[in-house]
């Protein structure tokens, strides 16, 4: 399936390559100095759409959570990867990104004849794969994967705080804040941060 143009999401035109299914892929959790990052890759059910699909970022929390049920409920299938804090340490966040997203589309209990990726960088996959960018407003399937690895993300952050509560995880979901950075200088980093950020490099005693 090829976008011959970039127009807004009603009025995308998609048409086949090959028949068959297509799976839309979106990360969460790149920037953040804390916590794994997360992948989701979902196939939609051309029978039962989904309104309101969009970039996570652009939507409510209250919103996101209502779509990643009826997302769950509704897709042909789904999967939700990640890479844990040591693979961003190990390999650097591009690459456990490319990495999260490659375990997400493995996970899919139904093979796609096609990916699209949200983003200019693919990972390694064994089926034709494209990469879009602003695929997460422009593609369904971006934007319910999007939301996917947004509110799975959100959710970990907020164990990470129920462990962890002096650096407010579940407010700023590891994100460089001020009120996160004041935290890693008070305290140094805990278990959940990626040590090869520099702030978090910095705030080690």
């Amino acid at each position: 399936m090829r976008s011959k143009k970039s127009l807004p999401a009603e009025q995308k035109i998609l048409d086949w390559d090959t028949v068959g299914l297509m799976a839309g892929v979106d990360e969460a959790g790149r920037g953040p100095l804390a916590g794994p990052v997360v992948a989701a890759a979902v196939i939609l059910d051309d029978l039962q759409p989904i309104v309101g699909l969009n970039d996570s970022k652009k939507l409510t929390a209250k919103r996101r959570e209502r779509l990643f049920d009826e997302i769950r409920a509704r897709a042909l299938c789904f999967s939700i990867a990640q890479a844990s804090i040591e693979e961003i340490d190990q390999i650097n966040i591009l690459q456990a990104t490319m990495l999260a997203m490659q375990r997400a589309v493995e996970g899919l209990r139904l093979k796609p004849v096609k990916v699209l990726v949200d983003g200019n960088r693919l990972p390694t996959l064994s089926v034709r794969a494209e990469a879009i960018v602003q695929g997460d407003v422009l593609v369904p399937a971006i934007s319910a994967a999007s939301i996917l690895a947004k509110v799975y993300r959100d959710r970990l952050c907020d164990e990470m705080h129920q462990k962890c509560p002096e650096y407010g995880f579940d407010q700023h979901k590891g994100y460089g804040t001020a009120q996160h950075l004041k935290a890693l200088q008070a305290h140094g980093p805990s278990g959940y941060h990626r040590l090869t950020f520099a702030p978090v490099a910095r705030s080690v005693r």
